[in-house]
């Protein structure tokens, strides 16, 4: 079954733009372009001629990276980009609700604010590492839920989302909502993507970024996988030309072989990394807990987070700090060698004051 039928009916009837042909060896005097190309920077492509609508060539190679079919992906400008999208693409202003589990990405519950939706968030169940409350997500849930977010592993948590939970939400939900599965940080985990899965369950969507693992945050690129009607429904709505020229070629080199086995190899430094510092930095009295995180990141709780975050300021380090059931708690992202020792030589300082 479809969830087309639970977008918002004006988006079911809207038609995607139709650009000017872009057609190789010929004169384009059909898109009120520049006949001037300009000088600056080295690209493949001219400047002075628009993009592709969609960039064909690098919707496949992130297919074949994410391992899903072609047109079961659309490519977003980060995967921020994507969550607007669905928002606005299901979410009716003042009607429809979104699920939320709460700590969890902020920009789910912005967008959804933004677009004029309900937020209907749903703790997590902190004394179980934040994992999701399965039961309490489904009751939170009614007839004008148009989409349930997850984010494995969660930010600010690092705490990946067991399979068999978000399966259990997805086939619940299966006619009445889609559920939408934030990958950004998978590649720092164990858990294999939710992707092989679009065919079976055609209301899940799968979001996943350049972002983290391949250090291409700058270069604002993303993705979202759905079945192949979700995925048209959301390129009628995103603008067209979406991905500027230098950002198309960049991700094209960046998702060459040599430059994908750099980004491995530099994923296996950060886990690594990641677990001397939470090791180091437990030890420390003002710690109260340290969550085990599957991302490139990881939150601990402390006894006074002010002092703490403005002596690091004090030392040239910036640290994440959020309101609400996390006041008490401080998210530090894992940086290089050099980074983290610098970090732990400024928590050193404190402790011997």
């Amino acid at each position: 079954m479809s969830i087309i039928k639970l977008a918002r009916p004006e988006i079911q009837a809207l038609s995607a733009y139709k650009a000017a042909a872009q057609v190789d060896d010929t004169v384009r005097l059909n898109a009120n372009e520049s006949p001037q190309d300009t000088s600056i920077g080295n690209f493949r492509r001219p400047l002075n001629r628009y993009p592709e609508v969609r960039p064909r060539r690098l919707q496949e190679a992130l297919a074949a990276r994410f391992g899903c079919a072609t047109d079961q992906l659309l490519v977003t400008r980060g995967s921020s980009e994507a969550i607007d999208l669905i928002i606005r693409t299901f979410c009716r202003a003042g009607r429809d609700n979104v699920v939320i589990p709460s700590p969890s990405f902020s920009m789910y519950a912005h967008y959804a604010e933004v677009q004029g939706a309900e937020i209907k968030e749903v703790p997590a169940l902190a004394e179980r590492d934040f994992h999701i409350d399965v039961d309490a997500l489904l009751d939170a849930c009614n007839e004008a839920t148009k989409l349930v977010f997850i984010c494995s592993p969660n930010n600010p948590t690092g705490t990946p989302i067991l399979r068999d939970d978000v399966l259990r939400l997805i086939q619940q939900r299966s006619e009445t909502s889609a559920v939408v599965v934030d990958e950004a940080y998978i590649e720092f985990g164990d858990q294999a993507s939710m992707i092989d899965l679009l065919d079976e369950f055609p209301n899940l969507l799968v979001l996943r970024t350049l972002s983290k693992a391949l250090g291409f945050a700058g270069a604002r690129c993303g993705a979202v996988a759905g079945s192949e009607d979700v995925i048209s429904m959301l390129n009628a709505v995103q603008a067209p030309y979406a991905l500027a020229t230098p950002v198309v070629e960049c991700v094209e080199d960046v998702l060459q072989a040599d430059q994908l086995a750099l980004a491995e190899e530099s994923v296996r430094e950060v886990v690594a990394e990641r677990e001397r510092l939470i090791a180091a930095i437990d030890e420390f009295e003002f710690v109260r807990k340290v969550w085990p995180s599957d991302a490139n990141f990881f939150l601990m709780r402390v006894t006074d987070p002010a002092f703490i975050l403005q002596h690091c300021i004090a030392h040239k380090v910036l640290l994440r700090h959020f309101d609400g059931d996390l006041s008490d708690c401080i998210r530090i992202t894992v940086g290089s060698r050099a980074d983290n020792n610098r970090l732990l030589q400024a928590l050193r300082t404190m402790v011997e004051k």
